[in-house]
């Protein structure tokens, strides 16, 4: 039980107390309290905001060397999520998995991954100069739904390399699908291994005993967790939090030190404060809240013909009990009315006002928050009814196969840091198998590289891509014409 006081919130105090003192400011930013900002900026947004736009004083702390307000600000956070030290990030949850990995792994190091990573995991492979192994990922033909790893594929992988010091996962993915946490740390703490998770989509799970566990109370060595998703962290602003015992807390105290800028801004940082403070003192009951709402559109959604919205028993029973659901994730299947989630996403947006998470071919992703109100979820419904009844009810071709396979291993045939910073050349599509890939190539969202620099380019990704090409969807790491990829010259 915590005996800090989560009521305080230390470093925002000192914001708002030194933009009340009035001192004349003769250094950045050069807004001046924003005396010189546009009009329009300071017309749209208030006066306030631009007086809270401070850089590293003494009253407010610096990031780079926490002493004071900002090192108060991490110890509470650290407290309320069971860390031994957590850090401010500014640099969104993709900072975070860079340091993680650079902090960690020695040049040419091997570590284990999960082939359901983020493209910043992929960037801090380059920079460490690390050798990924990557875990198997089953296909489950039974869902057109991209599950997350099953333990025996990771149980299994560790034991075949037992060379390995560092296991890097991601849970919840972004259908917010878990793993089984507590026993994947515990058999990796066995093996000697320690584990750092990319849990950007779950900064809300240690706060609500109905969601999915969170990583701390899990074990797992070092995390980092988006804060502006589901919670009241604005936009770029992220925690990485980590335990002692398997963490060198001073090299990734420097390693983030040489990745953060040197300028933070301060409203993040104090949006992080706000962000604890909210969730220590009354986080549980918000995430009531946005739970009630999501199994009220979950249940009113599943009943529109045409729709699926999988539940949290059904992903349990699809992953024989490996993977659970955080249920402020709905995932919406529209592939029965004809129409892929793409165009679905667009219809609500264009015709009802309503902008979703993402789209993929079968899937709309719809995030509940504690932000949420009844009237929110009831619009969606009623919108996706009204598209439902205009819709041809005629199932689109089972992409659940090509959905999953691209994400099956390819193989490796040089390092990642070796394909980025080798000679390259741009080839047609048409031209590319069996050549290296010398960049990340994502269908963003959600970001889960297709193909890895140094990897070989295989007919199952050429022909995913050339179905995604037609589907409006982005295509990161391609040219501009969506022709042409980048390769090992």
């Amino acid at each position: 039980m915590s005996h800090l006081d989560h009521n305080r919130t230390p470093l925002f105090d000192a914001m708002v107390a030194l933009a009340e003192s009035r001192k004349v400011s003769f250094h950045t930013p050069g807004h001046k309290s924003g005396k010189g900002i546009s009009t329009r900026f300071r017309k749209f947004v208030g006066p306030k905001v631009f007086s809270i736009d401070l850089t590293c004083l003494d009253e407010v702390d610096s990031l780079q060397k926490p002493r004071g307000v900002i090192r108060e600000a991490q110890e509470l956070a650290a407290d309320i999520y069971d860390a031994d030290q957590s850090y401010f990030l500014v640099n969104g949850t993709s900072g975070g998995n860079q340091a993680m990995l650079l902090s960690c792994l020695q040049p040419g190091e091997p570590f284990l991954t999960t082939r359901i990573l983020h493209k910043s995991a992929v960037s801090g492979m380059i920079m460490a100069d690390a050798r990924p192994i990557f875990i198997p990922l089953q296909e489950n033909k039974k869902t057109s739904l991209l599950l997350n790893d099953q333990t025996d594929s990771i149980l299994s992988t560790m034991d075949a390399h037992p060379e390995v010091r560092t296991l890097f996962l991601t849970s919840p993915n972004y259908y917010g699908v878990t793993l089984n946490l507590p026993l994947v740390t515990r058999e990796a703490h066995k093996r000697g291994i320690r584990v750092l998770l990319d849990e950007a989509h779950g900064p809300h799970l240690h706060f609500h005993e109905a969601l999915p566990v969170s990583a701390m109370t899990a074990e797992v060595d070092m995390c980092v967790q988006s804060t502006h998703k589901i919670i009241g962290g604005m936009t770029q602003a992220s925690i990485l939090h980590a335990k002692s015992a398997r963490i060198d807390l001073g090299r990734l105290s420097s390693t983030l030190r040489y990745l953060q800028t040197t300028s933070p801004s301060y409203i993040l940082m104090a949006s992080l404060d706000l962000a604890r403070m909210q969730m220590a003192t009354e986080g549980r009951k918000l995430l009531g809240k946005a739970l009630d709402l999501s199994r009220r559109g979950r249940d009113r959604i599943r009943k529109i013909p045409g729709l699926t919205c999988i539940d949290r028993t059904e992903v349990q029973t699809l992953s024989a009990g490996d993977n659970d659901l955080d249920e402020t994730k709905l995932t919406i299947g529209v592939s029965g009315l004809g129409l892929t989630g793409y165009q679905v996403s667009q219809r609500l947006n264009q015709e009802f006002g309503i902008q979703v998470e993402m789209a993929d071919l079968m899937h709309i992703l719809v995030i509940v928050s504690i932000g949420d109100h009844r009237e929110d979820i009831d619009r969606l419904v009623t919108s996706l009814e009204k598209i439902a009844g205009q819709s041809p009810q005629s199932s689109l071709p089972a992409y659940s196969a090509e959905l999953q396979k691209p994400y099956s291993l390819n193989p490796g045939k040089v390092s990642p840091r070796e394909a980025f910073f080798s000679s390259h050349e741009l080839v047609p599509l048409e031209e590319a198998e069996g050549r290296i890939a010398a960049d990340i190539v994502t269908v963003y969202p959600p970001g889960i590289p297709l193909l890895i620099p140094g990897e070989q380019i295989n007919r199952d990704i050429l022909d995913f891509l050339f179905t995604m090409r037609g589907t409006g969807a982005t295509l990161d790491g391609l040219d501009p014409t969506n022709t042409r990829l980048k390769v090992v010259a």
